[in-house]
């Protein structure tokens, strides 16, 4: 790995090369990428030395204004999605806070239907479950037949911050619990937690916190989409080949700076409840089926994938998927370039949360 060749893939064969470059990515994605400059997202953090905490959270501010400005036009320009009815509620969390709860179900529904409870992305420092990205994936895979429930859990930084480790999880948690007492009210059956990046790490979180502490019955199954969940990215283990052979849009020292936001002073390196890539066998044993999504030319694949082989040594029955020719994230949000993309993994969703019992 220290010598390039053209016959290794990513950076690991061209050092040279950007996210828009590579050979590997669907076309239709580097055409979103071009028309909003998104090749080069993250190279704030590359130059930016070893900021204090003060600085990240303010960079953190700033990467989520910048996102909420992309996402707003992107989305804005997508039909809606037909035949959805949506409604919110709220729970109380163990830390005396409120927990926004937004509840997405197909209109007219009759019977009893699968859940999820949706733990939207950011990295655990950015980002609102009300944001159009999450508001659309709620619709979508409501759409499919499903109860969506949203998690509306107090982010590290942003506008939801700053409550660092373990305010999110504890959000999520009491979120989960919430849903399985009111699945009567609810009219569901199965309760999957599902989430994507740093949502992919809070469902994770999620189960192994259920499992720690004796009520993961409530918690049927776990769909992990991209999940960030190493916590060590500058430089990253050696085993995370995908950190450097995907390294292609700078974000090794933005994903590292979001980690130490996630942990200030970094206590929690080695808790799998804050970093799941860590957990033992013992974390494991117990937990229920699980699938972990990834995305071929994401620098955090290889983490999903190893958490996906040591949930399978610990006998939780497991399904891991790689979506080829995608980046982080490019088969949950890129409605408008992929939707057949977008769709496969909805119906990836649903078929699995039909699917247990």
């Amino acid at each position: 790995m220290t010598s390039s060749s053209p016959n290794l893939p990513g950076r690991l064969g061209d050092p040279t090369l950007t996210l828009a470059t590579d050979p590997r990515l669907d076309p239709r994605l580097r055409a979103v990428l071009e028309e909003y400059g998104l090749s080069g997202w993250g190279e704030m953090a590359a130059d930016s030395g070893d900021p204090s905490l003060e600085d990240i959270l303010d960079g953190i501010a700033e990467a989520e204004a910048m996102s909420d400005a992309l996402y707003a036009g992107i989305f804005a320009s997508l039909p809606p999605v037909a035949g959805v009815s949506r409604r919110t509620e709220a729970t109380g969390g163990v830390d005396g806070n409120e927990v926004r709860l937004y509840i997405h179900e197909p209109e007219g529904r009759t019977g009893v239907l699968p859940a999820i409870l949706h733990t939207h992305g950011g990295g655990m420092v950015l980002m609102s479950a009300r944001d159009p990205q999450y508001v659309r994936w709620r619709d979508e895979l409501a759409a499919s037949g499903l109860c969506v429930i949203g998690v509306e859990f107090r982010n590290a930084a942003g506008k939801l911050g700053n409550h660092p480790f373990p305010a999110g999880l504890n959000d999520c948690a009491s979120a989960t619990q919430w849903a399985y007492r009111n699945r009567d009210a609810l009219g569901i059956g199965n309760l999957v937690i599902s989430g994507e990046s740093g949502g992919g790490n809070l469902c994770l979180a999620t189960a192994l916190k259920a499992n720690r502490e004796g009520w993961i019955e409530q918690i049927a199954g776990v769909y992990s989409c991209c999940p960030y969940i190493s916590g060590t990215y500058d430089p990253p283990p050696p085993e995370l080949v995908s950190a450097v052979e995907n390294d292609l849009m700078g974000v090794a020292k933005l994903t590292q700076q979001w980690a130490t936001a996630y942990d200030p002073g970094g206590a929690n390196a080695s808790n799998p409840l804050a970093w799941p890539y860590h957990a033992t066998p013992d974390d494991l044993v117990g937990l229920p089926p699980h699938t972990v999504s990834v995305n071929e030319l994401d620098n955090l694949r290889d983490e999903g994938l190893i958490y996906a082989r040591k949930l399978m040594a610990a006998g939780v029955p497991t399904i891991s998927r790689t979506v080829n020719g995608t980046h982080h994230g490019g088969d949950t949000e890129y409605w408008g370039a992929l939707p057949h993309v977008c769709r496969a993994t909805v119906r990836d969703i649903q078929g699995f949360a039909a699917s247990l019992v």
